[in-house]
């Protein structure tokens, strides 16, 4: 029998598909710049044993399993490979249990992180992780990368929230790592080793999530800044004065101008920088706070500063901040690039953005996460380029990394390795890091079929 006639026969009706209008459509993820390979075949499993089933045909017939969730990744990591099975979980979509008590969530991987704060609004329970496309992406794929967002300054990325999981291995076994409490130091931490493995280690079937009680409300500031230079120095003041602040976001001019031509927002688009901060602690303290954030940013230099507790209005100006990327998606092919330095080292790096735009004459738009050091400096190639802007811009690319490592920081703060890092890992953490990892590959994969080309 033939592996897709296998595979059909082990699966229910309808979720094995090998039409080829579907199957292109699952054969890209948001990394548009990259060619992705043809798949053989896709399944769409609605349950733990249905992934298990799907695995176990594949590693029989050795074919290489790209896992799939919404699709949203930003380094080429849910791109097809030629010949794969794409093994989507876009259909398991449930929210399995909410426990007010001990506040936890358990959830299916194709459940969409968005889902899961509205799902315990009701119980007065948050789940903080809240990457800017936190409406689209899944809660599998932000496990997978170790997703991080708007509010990892002070709440933490992912890892943090991630208390339990069902995993299917490369064999088709399933095991559950984790356990239902806070503390537990039995065997060794298999969940952990999970989060940020980007599918190369197991698929993800269900995950026991750690949820905070929610805000009764935050204060906002905005503030525009005529340089970037003054708008990094008012990030390093602000870090030093260890204000506990639960957001802390930057946008360059390019940023903020291809937001404003795509959603009309009344942006000051001649500032260099706009930064907002948040602060959610109890009142009076988060006025406090934000009154203390202001005149930092005023004594580094901002042309205007504004504060507000009203939530639509913070609403709005986050909006603005959360539309960054498909604003610059608008404008052309995008290389969005995801580096990570020591807070201290935050101006260094938006200075070396724009020496490197100027370098290369290409578009560089830097927006990012300012308050834990992660920023999203993004290349933008017009639809129309004959290939001579793209390549500028790839080359580009590579300098921005390479500028990260060189300030001490990392390749990659929260879209994960993928294809577009893989160079540069062994950089980052050393031949002897990467081999131990690739060791542990290996074991769990001997045949090396879970997500292949990536890093491991």
């Amino acid at each position: 029998m033939s592996f897709v006639d296998e595979l059909a026969a082990a699966l229910p009706d309808g979720a094995v598909v090998t039409d080829p209008d579907i199957l292109e459509t699952y054969r890209y993820d948001r990394t548009d710049w990259l060619t992705p390979g043809q798949p053989a075949v896709a399944a769409f499993p609605r349950t733990t044993a249905e992934v298990a089933a799907a695995v176990k045909v594949a590693a029989a017939h050795r074919v290489p399993i790209v896992p799939r969730g919404a699709g949203s990744s930003l380094a080429g990591g849910s791109q097809a490979i030629d010949g794969c099975l794409i093994l989507c979980v876009e259909r398991m979509e449930r929210i399995l249990d909410v426990d007010e008590v001990d506040q936890t969530v358990t959830v299916e991987p194709g459940v969409l992180n968005a889902d899961i704060s509205t799902a315990t609004a009701p119980y007065g329970l948050w789940y903080p992780p809240d990457p800017a496309s936190k409406a689209f992406c899944s809660i599998g794929g932000n496990i997978a990368t170790n997703a991080g967002g708007l509010c990892c300054v002070k709440y933490g990325v992912t890892r943090d929230y991630v208390l339990g999981l069902e995993v299917v291995l490369a064999d088709g076994t399933v095991i559950e790592t984790g356990r239902r409490t806070i503390k537990g130091v039995a065997g060794l931490d298999l969940t952990g080793l999970m989060v940020g493995s980007e599918g190369t280690l197991g698929i993800v079937t269900r995950a026991r999530l750690r949820l905070r009680p929610t805000p009764d409300g935050a204060a906002t500031l905005v503030a525009f800044f005529p340089t970037l230079t003054s708008a990094g120095d008012a990030i390093a003041a602000i870090t030093r004065a260890g204000l506990v602040l639960s957001l802390m976001e930057i946008m360059d001019r390019t940023t903020v101008s291809a937001v404003d031509d795509a959603y009309r927002m009344g942006l000051d688009r001649d500032a260099a920088a706009l930064v907002l901060l948040q602060s959610d602690s109890p009142v009076p303290v988060r006025g406090a706070e934000v009154a203390r954030a202001a005149e930092l940013c005023e004594a580094a230099g901002a042309s205007y500063t504004a504060t507000t507790e009203d939530a639509e209005e913070a609403d709005a100006l986050l909006q603005a901040r959360r539309l960054a990327i498909p604003a610059l998606e608008a404008q052309g092919t995008m290389l969005l690039d995801d580096v990570a330095v020591p807070r201290s080292r935050v101006p260094e790096l938006l200075a070396r953005a724009e020496d490197i735009a100027a370098q290369h004459e290409v578009t560089i738009g830097t927006f990012g996460h300012a308050g834990d050091g992660n920023l999203h400096p993004s290349l933008v190639v017009p639809r129309e380029d004959d290939g001579t802007v793209l390549q500028r811009a790839m080359t580009a690319f590579d300098d921005l990394v390479l500028a990260a490592l060189d300030l001490g920081g990392t390749i990659t703060g929260e879209h994960g390795v993928g294809r577009v890092k893989a160079p540069f890992l062994e950089r980052e953490i050393g031949a002897d890091n990467l081999a131990v990892q690739r060791r542990i590959k290996r074991e769990l994969d001997p045949l090396g079929l879970l997500n292949p080309g990536r890093w491991l």
